[in-house]
């Protein structure tokens, strides 16, 4: 059974432990107060999830997702990640986070700065083009003609590879949205985020009357929950 260590406990990385379960995965959690704080969580989740530190469950992941917000100064357990592919499902919001001069400028996007704070592991942005509840209803089956597709971006094609597995075992399809310098085509305020409650895999087409978008941002606010 593959093992995906989340690092952040809230909603999102709540939800997505909730969806991987479902899916047949197993979760290692944790948050920043300790694995003692997550007993209700766990035992909501069931016998295939556990708690631990950050650096334990990123240690133990098959690939790790990181669910909580970029700092400036890296807090993610660099070392345990070395080698790993690494969702990040971060969207950059200014009012709750504080403003980054280098993504304000566009100069970088806030998937290529987590890249560079995690230098020996494979970033992909995921699970940010979607409200996390919605990953429990707006799932589909592959090849239902309706089915709500997510959006993925990383300079590694094999991470790029994993979440689309991992999204069409959630239920979803995927749009490729790479390198990491492209992930703002999805970011917050962008016209795939404004539509994102009711995309396909065709709406996000690059062809599509959606995409492409040419005049990158220079700051990003506002967006889905």
């Amino acid at each position: 059974m593959t093992t995906i260590g989340i690092l952040g406990a809230g909603e999102v990385g709540g939800q997505i432990a909730r969806a991987a379960i479902g899916a047949g995965y197993a979760v290692i959690i944790a948050n920043s107060r300790g694995p003692e704080t997550l007993t209700d969580l766990v035992d909501e989740l069931g016998p295939s999830a556990c708690a631990d530190t950050a650096a334990g469950a990123a240690a133990a992941g098959d690939f790790v997702v990181v669910a909580v917000p970029l700092r400036l100064e890296n807090n993610m357990p660099v070392r345990e990640l070395a080698g790993k592919i690494v969702l990040d499902t971060n969207n950059y919001m200014p009012w709750r986070d504080g403003h980054f001069p280098v993504l304000d400028s566009g100069e970088k996007t806030v998937h290529e700065l987590r890249q560079e704070q995690l230098p020996l592991s494979k970033v992909a942005k995921a699970f940010t083009h979607i409200q996390a509840p919605r990953l429990l209803t707006s799932a589909k089956p592959a090849g239902s003609p309706d089915r709500h597709a997510l959006s993925v971006s990383s300079d590694f094609p094999d991470a790029v590879e994993l979440v689309t597995r991992l999204y069409d075992d959630f239920g979803f399809d995927t749009v490729d949205n790479s390198p990491l310098s492209e992930s703002w085509r999805s970011g917050p305020g962008q016209p795939a985020w404004l539509a994102h409650e009711h995309q396909t895999r065709e709406d996000r087409h690059p062809g599509s009357s959606n995409g492409p978008w040419t005049v990158p941002p220079a700051g990003q606010t506002g967006g889905p929950a």
